[in-house]
Parts: structure tokens; sequence; C-alpha cells
């Protein structure tokens, strides 16, 4: 998290009140530019020397705070968004939401913790077979990706979110999804889903783990290595 912003003066003799201006200016111009959130250490290569890049995050997060747009993190970087007070002011120059399935959406949940997690084990998780346009609409949504194929008889492909859908969901890290009390008082866990479902701490990290291989040079996004009916 950032912490309060220094002033100036308190920055290291070596950057400087009039480097920090600079740098102030360089990060807003590289965020207000950006169609995707940038990390900080990326602003951070981009500013002056000697000079920290929390402090200019900080500083812009203040002075933003009160404005019609806020310096948020999401996506696991920064970017600018509509103040959440706002948010109606712009609903009718919005695209349309995305509107997903019951079924689309308890699979998204499903890869989101689960992750990363083949088709069938989705369908075991759900209690009912998983068609493969479900999952095309969540690839296509740029919300999921193709991770690579499990270790197992078939190869099937494991599934994984992407710093898309963090966006999207205006979430920072994959770790900020609501845990499962959370999601009981929701009530979207209940219905189909099994009674018995354990939710556990997610992980996006997009390093193949020892079961799973590369995906390879040549695939079919419809061949993932997994039969079944195709029923939501």
């Amino acid at each position: 998290m950032i912490g309060a912003a220094a002033e100036p003066e308190d920055v290291d003799a070596d950057g400087g009140a009039e480097a920090f201006s600079l740098a102030l200016r360089v990060v807003e111009a590289l965020l207000f530019a950006s169609a995707a959130p940038l990390t900080a250490d990326a602003l951070g290569r981009a500013i002056p020397g000697g000079i920290a890049i929390e402090l200019v995050l900080a500083r812009l997060v203040e002075s933003y705070a009160p404005r019609g747009v806020n310096l948020r993190q999401v996506a696991g970087g920064w970017a600018f968004r509509t103040a959440a007070d706002l948010g109606y002011l712009l609903a009718a120059e919005a695209e349309p939401p995305r509107r997903l399935s019951r079924a689309a959406l308890e699979v998204l949940s499903i890869i989101a913790y689960h992750q990363p997690v083949t088709r069938a084990e989705i369908e075991e998780i759900r209690g009912v077979a998983t068609a493969k346009g479900t999952l095309d609409i969540l690839l296509e949504a740029g919300w999921v990706r193709l991770r690579g194929r499990r270790r197992s008889p078939g190869r099937p492909i494991t599934y994984g979110t992407t710093a898309g859908f963090l966006d999207h969901f205006g979430l920072d890290r994959i770790d900020d999804l609501p845990g499962l009390e959370e999601l009981k008082g929701t009530g979207f866990i209940e219905g189909r889903l099994t009674r018995d479902l354990a939710v556990p701490v997610p992980d996006d990290d997009p390093s193949l783990r020892d079961d799973e291989d590369p995906l390879g040079d040549l695939f079919s996004p419809l061949d993932d290595g997994e039969g079944g009916s195709q029923q939501g």
C-alpha cells in the first residue's frame, strides 16, 4: 500500500523538488496515455533517478482523490478510473456490459479460485457438463486464458484468469476475491454447485505447475483433450 505522500523538500537531495515535480508529470502522462494499468516498476524506470516511485504514486493518489478520476491499484498495476460516485454519469456513453449466463459466471468463478483447472475438473465442481462454447465466451472476453496441458491421460488443457479479468472486476490481485463466507452471503454459490464446495486461496501465478506442460505450437482451442456432453 502507498502511504502518505512526502513533500518535495523531503525527497532525497539528489532528486530535489524540481526532479520530483518532473516525475509527477511523467507518471501522470504515462498513466493517462496507457490503455492498460502500468506497474510501479515500469513507471519507476521512466522517472529521474533518485526519486522513489512510491512517493510519486502516493502524491498522485492524494491529488486525484477529490477529483472526477482517481488513481487506483488494479490488475497488479496503476490506472486512472472514474470516481465511484460519478460512474452513473458515464453509463450512457459506456459500452453495454457483457452479460454472462449463470453457467459462464459459475465457470469463471471456478477458474478464478481453482486455477489451473481443466474442463473435467470444472464439471466435477459444478456437478454438470460444461459446454465448450461457455469457455469460448470467457476466452473471447479476455478474462480466461489457456495455461498449458495437464500431465494426465489425454493431456487436457488447463485454464487460468488474465490481467484483463482483474482489471474488469476492479481487482488489484487475485486474492482480493471474496472468501467463502462472503460468497455464501451473496447467495452466489448456492444452487447447482456442490454443497461441500471449498473455496481455496486463489493463485494466478503464470508459471506452469509441476503437473503442467506447455501448450505447444500446434493445438486447437476446441481440442482440450477431454470429452463430455455440452450442456451449460
